[in-house]
């Protein structure tokens, strides 16, 4: 039997698939909406740690999500905008390059859920517990939960990229914009069950253990909420959950419709735009929805373009 394995060191990526009159505008748009998201989440990100009244637990936990933004981005948007100045027979990566690519893009996804759930704990103790939220949420804890952000998806996101770097390729085409996980196992013509199910395995647990958490907190807060049947407090619960959950079910929404389209090969168009939205609609609106929704974030805004107008 022949074998077609050949393991090639150099891979093509497909890229977007733009008529020659589209290309100009499709990059302008990328290219304005990652300098907007870079702009927006470091300045959010130097804001909280300029301004003291925002030093805080709740800051420093969502300070991660930006970063991790800034990481994720950098790492696929620009190789995307230069493949599509590119002819298709150039858009060539190296396969070492495509497995960074690769980790860097799971791990950072990854941990987005990390992220919001030990932002979720931080609200639980903030709003069922407040005369112990100092006690409990210390710069020791902080840094506690935001290594367990990071650190438990790198463990995992490790397994799951050297499970298809074993695999013998006999593909050179990436099938998406930039690299992932999915893209990489399917370059391969091996046997991907073990591949599927340890995916399928670290999906579910993330997801379960993120929906579990949020489920519980917030079902905490409401009744705390409604036990005490404080103005003041359900104002404030409202403020700040309303706000984690918008950010959650966003990058949830985007990850579930990413995920299941790349189980349907007959929707490669579709597949491609939801792997680019589900990294930049959440990169975009997360500095907006919390910098609308914090008053001493609006603060430190107001306040410095006071001052700029007094000179």
């Amino acid at each position: 039997m022949e074998n077609y394995t050949y393991n090639s060191l150099t891979l093509q990526l497909e890229g977007l698939k733009v008529s020659e009159d589209s290309v100009l505008p499709v990059f302008l748009i990328l290219l304005f909406s990652y300098v907007y998201i870079m702009l927006m989440n470091i300045g959010i990100t130097v804001i909280i740690f300029m301004e003291k009244s925002l030093n805080q637990p709740m800051y420093f936990l969502f300070c991660n999500l930006p970063v991790s933004d800034i990481i994720l981005m950098t790492n696929t948007v620009p190789h995307v905008l230069l493949d599509l100045l590119l002819p298709p027979s150039k858009r060539l990566i190296s396969y070492s390059g495509c497995v960074v690519q690769a980790f860097i893009t799971q791990f950072l996804s990854s941990t987005s859920h990390t992220v919001l759930m030990i932002m979720a704990f931080d609200r639980y103790v903030a709003i069922c517990n407040p005369l112990r939220y100092s006690s409990i949420m210390t710069n020791r804890m902080v840094i506690k939960l935001t290594l367990y952000a990071w650190g438990v998806p790198f463990v995992w996101v490790v397994v799951l990229v050297s499970l298809s770097i074993w695999l013998n390729r006999c593909r050179t085409m990436i099938m998406n914009p930039f690299c992932d996980n999915a893209s990489l196992f399917k370059l391969s013509c091996d046997d991907v069950s073990i591949n599927n199910i340890y995916g399928l395995t670290f999906t579910v647990i993330l997801l379960g253990s993120s929906i579990g958490i949020i489920v519980l907190t917030y079902a905490k807060i409401t009744v705390v909420c409604l036990t005490r049947k404080s103005k003041s407090l359900n104002s404030k619960a409202l403020i700040t959950c309303s706000t984690h959950l918008l950010v959650y079910l966003i990058l949830m929404g985007g990850g579930i419709i990413a995920i299941a389209l790349h189980r349907f090969p007959q929707y490669p168009y579709e597949r491609k735009i939801s792997s680019l939205m589900y990294l930049l609609v959440p990169a975009s609106l997360n500095p907006i929805i919390y910098g609308v929704q914090s008053k001493e974030i609006r603060l430190f805004i107001q306040k410095s373009f006071c001052s700029k107008e007094s000179f």
